[in-house]
């Protein structure tokens, strides 16, 4: 059976239906970004809200800055916009199609996504353009000499970019007399609606400061805390959608049953009911955010590159080799999570426990090498300021060092066995460079300040990181690994 509108109501008995008539509903939000994280997580909410009845007005138009998102959008449409969701656990799976989607705009169509954010249904603008997408600098900081900010900024009236585009539309509900969309950041990066913020009124302020100005001083830009393990669509994926639920999907979502969504609640023109649906409205969505960027983004760096180093290749399979998993842990207990401040009404351990379980989950399919790509973003943003944390109290470092060294080996472009690790980093060819010279000299690897900034000159840090590269070279990932776990 192939997904559409017209066999929902004869889907295979093992497959939920939208709990609503798609009739019923009615755009109010467009998002940049269809991608999987944003349908297993922003669309499904949304789901869950029309299935009580609730929010029907606030349903999703799709919009994409590449012309490669065509062919996402083409398999989309043949499916009238729906998507399967599968949620798997270690014990069961549950499928359900997703109706919250009812139109995709064509991609890179500049002046179409532009009129769709001007019409008035449209109150919220969302995101999930991934964590290198907001053109920050070596300081995250936003990079105004970035070339393809400075074509937009030369040329305002024909954007190329998702702010470009954003600005336009802003522009043109100012100019139409319409109140401005909220902006809502779903991407996995710290600050995210301020990091948002920073790009839109850094870009505006290159050709108007007085409209940048207006947007800093109108608009509505609600930091989030977004969760949910959701790897890549594969054949494998579309294989057990067909052979174990009877059903055909172009571009079906696997994804692990676990959902969180924190927010803070600022939004000018109305939002839809989320809370109905699990989302946690709060007042400060810091505390969460650096949780979870901490304890789960670092705990799967902390997994990914030994586990790429002594090639396995699923992250289940990573959890159960007793080196991995004891690295982590170790790792988590000792370093990361006493350089996590406070989290309302959550234990950390606790926290740290369920996402034990949470990697460990042999249905998701996640693998290593996704958790190990573009450590050049993640890296500082996941691991380096725990490590700066813990530098500036004299707590410990070296498990913090060991993965610094571990990334490093990674980047070799080569695995324990000899292996070849194909390119995993949108600088992968300036990092594989440096890390064959850092197996000479590992200072090379701290060097990069993009990266480290002045790392490289705390002694304590620099010799347990120079030391652990020299072992991984010399020794291999397991023997590292073995002596560190023994203390």
């Amino acid at each position: 059976m192939h997904l559409s509108d017209a066999v929902l109501s004869s889907l295979p008995a093992a497959v939920a239906a939208p709990g609503y008539d798609r009739s019923t509903l009615s755009p109010g939000i467009l998002h940049f970004g269809v991608g999987n994280f944003h349908r297993a997580h922003q669309a499904e909410y949304l789901d869950r809200l029309f299935a009580m009845g609730e929010g029907r007005d606030w349903a999703l138009v799709g919009a994409g800055v590449f012309e490669g998102e065509a062919r996402a959008r083409s398999i989309l449409a043949a499916q009238d916009w729906l998507t399967t969701l599968v949620e798997q656990e270690a014990d069961s799976s549950r499928a359900k199609v997703l109706g919250s989607m009812v139109d995709f705009v064509e991609p890179a169509n500049a002046p179409a996504i532009i009129a769709r954010m001007a019409a008035p249904d449209i109150r919220i603008v969302s995101l999930t353009i991934t964590e290198g997408g907001y053109f920050l600098d070596e300081n995250d900081r936003f990079d105004p000499a970035h070339p393809a900010i400075r074509a937009d900024a030369a040329l305002p009236e024909a954007p190329k970019t998702v702010f470009g585009m954003i600005l336009a539309g802003l522009r043109a509900r100012r100019a139409a007399g319409l109140a401005p969309f909220t902006i809502m950041c779903c991407d996995n990066i710290p600050h995210n609606g301020r990091v948002t913020k920073n790009a839109l009124t850094g870009l505006a302020e290159l050709s108007d400061p007085d409209f940048a100005a207006w947007v800093a001083e109108n608009v509505a830009f609600p930091n989030s805390m977004v969760d949910r393990i959701t790897p890549a669509t594969t054949d494998r994926e579309r294989a057990i959608l067909r052979d174990e639920f009877g059903l055909e999907d172009g571009w079906p979502v696997f994804c692990e049953g676990f959902t969180q969504w924190v927010m803070e609640d600022n939004f000018p023109l109305g939002r839809p009911p989320l809370e109905k649906a699990g989302v946690q409205f709060v007042p400060d969505v810091a505390p969460y955010e650096l949780m979870k960027l901490r304890i789960l983004n670092g705990g799967h760096a902390a997994i990914a590159y030994p586990a790429g180093l002594m090639d396995i290749h699923f992250v289940h399979e990573g959890m159960a080799h007793p080196l991995v998993r004891g690295f982590l842990r170790k790792l988590e207990e000792t370093e990361i999570i006493p350089n996590v401040p406070p989290v309302p009404d959550t234990s950390l351990e606790d926290y740290f426990d369920l996402i034990e379980r949470r990697f460990s989950n042999p249905k998701i399919g996640d693998t290593i090498r996704r958790l190990c790509l573009d450590g050049s973003n993640r890296q500082p943003k996941f691991i380096l300021p725990t490590l700066r944390d813990a530098l500036a109290a004299g707590r410990g470092h070296e498990g913090l060092a060991l993965e610094c060294a571990l990334w490093a080996r990674y980047c070799a472009g080569v695995t324990d066995s000899g292996a070849e690790i194909a390119p995993n980093d949108p600088a992968w060819d300036r990092l594989t460079a440096v890390a064959q010279a850092a197996k000479a000299r590992p200072m090379a690897w701290l060097e990069q300040k993009a990266v480290y900034g002045d790392l490289a000159a705390h002694e304590g840090f620099a010799g347990a990181f120079c030391r652990h590269l020299d072992a991984l070279w010399s020794e291999g990932t397991e023997k590292v690994l073995t002596r560190y776990l023994g203390g």
